[in-house]
């Protein structure tokens, strides 16, 4: 194109862009929104269509902030496109995979150019133009490959920008910072330090070798199309976790909050320490309502994932055009198109690692016990006037276990309910459908425990084969014990009477007697660090030794095996809240390497809604 035509090229282009988005404000205006509200929907909509402003002013008809003139924050971005994006992707889920998840997952790939300024819903489209006139000014002098070279350290993982190419973005940088300050009224400051595109940061150093053999699969000299992106957030929740709403929400009381699944809700994590628990207090990304909610309807989210994508720019060189030939299709994987060298790649990584079964240990919290549910008084709602059990409610169970001493150490030593038998014969059976080989059982001695390990054991057809390891030293922090003495449980010869498939053969490593009631924090963790080393040297078979313990087993056996320091008290009560009914953890021996990691676990966990008790009479008879 001569230069004549990209000029005139240009100067029709932005006479376009600016009618268009002044189209979409004389729109909404016409439709009766103040001009305020009207670039507030438009700014945090990314400019795009009357429909998606006018969707969103109608979503936040009760945002109590909706007058506020609080303007949204932008960031310019670097974004890799084409193969060397498949690359990043496949990196970023299987680094996920198999190392948990890292600050870099919090955001998709990218460099950063300027990072995030505020500007004022009605020059927002100053931006827009801006970006465009500085790209098109350095369209010419965009190298046609960017050199990137692996760099790594104990905390960080990704590529750095040759010098060369570097200077380049960062002119590039600069000049859009520039051009942006005078036409916006913003301050924009560019990126002049080291430019990188970060893979893994904040990782857990002992993961550093897994993450560098996966990073290595990635040939950074791939074809790519860079794009330079503008992108928005919203200010006001930048320090705030991002949560996803799994399920409908519908709220029950007046400081309830509406959510629809898919939802995204902001959370202040230093705002949740007077919630009840189970529940978190957030605000709603899609309608800027607050409000109480169910924690279990939830999953964490990336802080991205609510973030606007204005406009780009794509900067197209002359090595950029490429065929894909017959002899190299794409193929799926996880309904995801990628190239079949990312896959074969990839798959090497995969192979090598998994060429023998290696030992796992699966933690796992109990299933949902009867106090849970019924309250500490459970007992008493269940036993007639001379003693007997009944069951008062279809969540109780059938029958209660035979013991020789006083049914009312069942009050200590409750039992699951119901659905707890249900929630853990049904993680049994998904166990199976992902073919995991359990070789050891261990169970802490309290009833719901072991209840819990047999249902498991029967969903996954082995309460035939693998036999349950009475541990006493896998019993919960005994501070928490409301009793303030050790419960009396069952003894082994009770637990086979009634039927449980116990190793009558096995000693434990800690003998009920040396459980001290109201034991400090130390001397808790001293005892999980022991017994679980010692399990570990019990077990030298490969395949999964399943321990089925307490909340406070999550992070008490899997942070000493993985060589992790111990948690702060405090900090330690915060987690252990947040664990659900079989709540469950990971970890997988790295031989080789003479350690263990922390991994996904082989299937998902249960979430589930309350369903509270019902008197037909209430409301039906009665008034």
């Amino acid at each position: 194109m001569a230069v004549a035509e990209t000029q005139l090229y240009a100067k029709v282009s932005n006479k376009h862009r600016s009618r268009s988005t002044s189209v979409l404000l004389e729109s909404l205006l016409a439709k009766g929104f103040p001009a305020h509200i009207a670039q507030k929907a438009l700014a945090a909509t990314g400019q795009k269509t009357v429909e998606e402003a006018a969707k969103w002013l109608h979503s936040h008809c009760n945002d109590p902030s909706l007058d506020d003139p609080i303007p949204q924050e932008y960031a310019l971005y670097l974004c890799p496109t084409g193969c060397l994006h498949n690359y990043l992707l496949e990196f970023w889920k299987e680094s996920k995979r198999q190392c948990g998840k890292n600050r870099a997952h919090e955001v998709f790939p990218h460099v950063t150019l300027c990072d995030f300024f505020t500007c004022e819903d009605q020059k927002v489209v100053l931006l827009y133009d801006a970006l465009k006139r500085v790209g098109e000014s350095f369209s010419q002098r965009f190298p046609p490959s960017i050199s990137l070279s692996l760099h790594s350290s104990t905390s960080y993982l990704g590529f750095f920008i040759d010098d060369k190419h570097a200077n380049i973005l960062k002119e590039f940088a600069q000049a859009f910072s520039s051009e942006a300050s005078a036409v916006a009224d913003c301050h924009v400051k560019p990126c002049l330090k080291q430019l990188h595109l970060t893979l893994s940061h904040k990782f857990y150093p002992h993961h550093q070798k897994t993450l560098e053999q996966l990073a290595k699969c990635i040939n950074p000299g791939e074809t790519c199309q860079w794009v330079a992106a503008l992108y928005s957030r919203d200010m006001r929740f930048v320090h705030y976790q991002t949560l996803r709403a799994l399920f409908q929400y519908k709220p029950q009381n007046i400081d309830e909050l509406m959510i629809n699944a898919g939802d995204f809700i902001y959370v202040d994590p230093t705002q949740q320490s007077d919630v009840s628990k189970g529940w978190v207090i957030g605000t709603s990304h899609r309608t800027g309502c607050r409000g109480f909610l169910p924690e279990n309807y939830t999953e964490t989210a990336n802080e991205s994932d609510t973030w606007v994508k204005h406009r780009e720019y794509v900067f197209v060189t002359a090595s950029r055009h490429f065929t894909q030939t017959e002899n190299e299709p794409n193929v799926k994987t996880n309904g995801e198109v990628q190239s079949p060298s990312v896959s074969r790649s990839i798959t090497k990584v995969l192979s090598l690692q998994n060429a023998t079964l290696r030992r796992g240990v699966l933690v796992i919290r109990h299933g949902e016990r009867v106090d849970q549910v019924f309250g500490k008084s459970w007992l008493q709602q269940c036993l007639t006037a001379d003693g007997k059990y009944y069951r008062a409610d279809l969540n109780f169970p059938c029958t209660l276990p035979k013991r020789k001493d006083s049914m009312k150490h069942f009050e200590y030593d409750p039992p699951l309910s119901c659905c707890g038998i249900f929630q853990s014969r049904l993680i049994g059976e998904a166990l199976l459908d992902q073919e995991v080989t359990v070789s050891y059982v261990y169970s802490s001695p309290a009833l719901r425990c072991i209840q819990t390990a047999q249902h498991i054991l029967q969903g996954l057809k082995l309460d035939q084969k693998v036999k349950i390891r009475v541990e006493p030293g896998l019993f919960e922090w005994t501070k928490w014990e409301a009793s303030k003495v050790i419960p009396n449980f069952m003894t082994v010869t009770e637990l086979v009477e009634a039927s449980y498939k116990i190793d009558t053969s096995y000693r434990g490593n800690f003998p009920l007697s040396s459980l001290v009631p109201s034991e400090s924090y130390e001397e808790y963790v001293s005892r999980s660090s022991a017994v679980i080393k010692q399990i570990i040297t019990a077990c030298p078979s490969k395949g999964v030794i399943l321990i089925v313990g307490h909340g406070s087993s999550l992070a008490s056996f899997t942070r000493p095996l993985i060589g992790l320091p111990t948690r702060d008290s405090k900090d330690f009560a915060q987690v252990v809240r947040k664990i659900p009914s079989l709540g469950m953890c990971f970890c997988e021996e790295l031989k080789e390497e003479n350690k263990w990691q922390l991994v996904n676990p082989p299937v998902k966990t249960l979430t589930h809604g309350a369903n509270a008790a019902f008197n037909w009479r209430n409301g039906i008879v009665e008034d």
